[in-house]
């Protein structure tokens, strides 16, 4: 692995105009630097530069669609293989990770309440804390991680990496109120009268977004959001047919197939997938099957049926399971809960151009604001957040 960073390191040309940080990083992570200092043996300014910038960056260099980013902007790429970014940023960022010294600002007295520990919250909690703010994070499941711990699989996302976070935010001073969830007997303006002067939303987007088919209730459909979060609660049986063709789709099959599913095969409305090229192709590599212009039209305890887009015949495919990954909404129990809270116009939560929702003092971002995107998106968004909140916690 090391040898292989170093070679990485040493092909990438130092350009003046990074189309890696400008073009394909939505954090603009400064990738020149990063590799400039790593080269010159100064790994910890390499790794403190990249956690300033972005507070997920180990999380970032194994899950992002990097050959759509950083790696598919390099320049290397044009006329070859672009430079190999992502295993450069995550050598340097899990190898210093502990020795990082996280120093906060002296304590400024205000408190401040996080809901939802996903990426959105985690990025929004680190940041405050670091200003010295007084932070409580509310989870609704029992560690946190949000989406990238019961929603991506542990080969793409080691948990491990995600205990480290948890280790690293308690000794920031950030508290934790795990299975709890704001929204039931406790609602935002509980915590406002307990006096935290700003909270946060971060809830992400764990609703299943539903075919709207016959059979949908049937006892051999599933949801990819909820197979993911514990797939050995779940007897798929040996074939297994899905629907979707994101990235959502290209986990839950690679799953199914290390859980013991025999035949498993994703059923592609369009010509091609959707999901990025990395993933679709180690997809095929572990044994997934592909079948195109396949529209379904009703699920039966048999199997699913499918249009043929191109021939128009309707065919049932036996199968013992059926797992449907066409995306997620986000909950509605904040919004249910809170009347003043307001919807956009995709139904998502409302929040004007600093991230205020309709509620003063109360910010959201993430997949609960957006639907669901993908991490770096929620990162950075959220960095910009987190200093809307503390200028509106400073001018009370």
């Amino acid at each position: 692995m090391s040898v292989h960073v170093i070679d990485e390191a040493n092909r990438c040309l130092g350009c003046a105009n990074p189309r890696c940080r400008e073009n394909g990083c939505p954090i603009h992570t400064n990738i020149p630097k990063m590799i400039k200092l790593f080269k010159e043996n100064q790994m910890m300014e390499a790794a403190e530069m990249l956690f300033a910038n972005n507070p997920l960056s180990m999380v970032c260099s194994l899950v992002c669609n990097h050959e759509s980013q950083c790696e598919g902007n390099c320049v290397r790429g044009i006329k070859g293989e672009p430079v190999h970014i992502s295993s450069i940023e995550n050598y340097i960022s899990d190898s210093c990770f502990e020795r990082l010294e996280l120093k906060p600002a002296p304590s400024n007295g205000m408190k401040a309440a996080v809901i939802g520990a996903g990426p959105a919250g985690i990025t929004i909690a680190i940041i405050l804390a670091l200003k010295g703010y007084s932070i409580t994070v509310f989870e609704t499941h029992d560690k946190i991680g949000g989406i990238l711990r019961y929603g991506i699989p542990e080969f793409r996302l080691p948990k491990s990496i995600l205990d480290r976070y948890y280790k690293k935010m308690r000794e920031l001073g950030i508290k934790f109120r795990p299975n709890f969830s704001i929204g039931g007997s406790t609602g935002i303006q509980d915590l406002l009268n307990d006096g935290y002067k700003s909270v946060f939303i971060g809830t992400g987007a764990w609703r299943p977004r539903k075919l709207g088919v016959p059979g949908e209730t049937f006892g051999n459909v599933f949801y990819a959001i909820n197979y993911l979060n514990n797939p050995d609660v779940y007897e798929l049986g040996d074939k297994v047919a899905i629907i979707g063709a994101g990235n959502a789709a290209m986990d839950v099959a690679r799953t199914a197939i290390r859980h013991g599913s025999k035949e498993v095969v994703v059923y592609v409305r369009g010509e091609e997938v959707s999901a990025s090229k990395s993933e679709f192709e180690y997809a095929k590599v572990d044994g997934v099957k592909f079948e195109y212009k396949k529209q379904i039209v009703r699920i039966l305890d048999e199997g699913p049926v499918f249009l043929d887009t191109e021939t128009g015949e309707e065919t049932l495919v036996p199968a013992d399971s059926v797992i449907i990954a066409i995306s997620q909404v986000p909950q509605d129990r904040i919004v249910t809960h809170e009347k003043d809270l307001k919807l956009n116009e995709k139904g998502n939560l409302y929040t004007n151009e600093s991230g205020e929702t309709s509620l003063p003092g109360v910010f959201a971002s993430g997949d609960v604001v957006t639907g669901a995107k993908t991490v770096v998106a929620a990162v950075a968004v959220s960095k910009q957040i987190a200093e809307d909140m503390d200028r509106y916690m400073r001018e009370l």
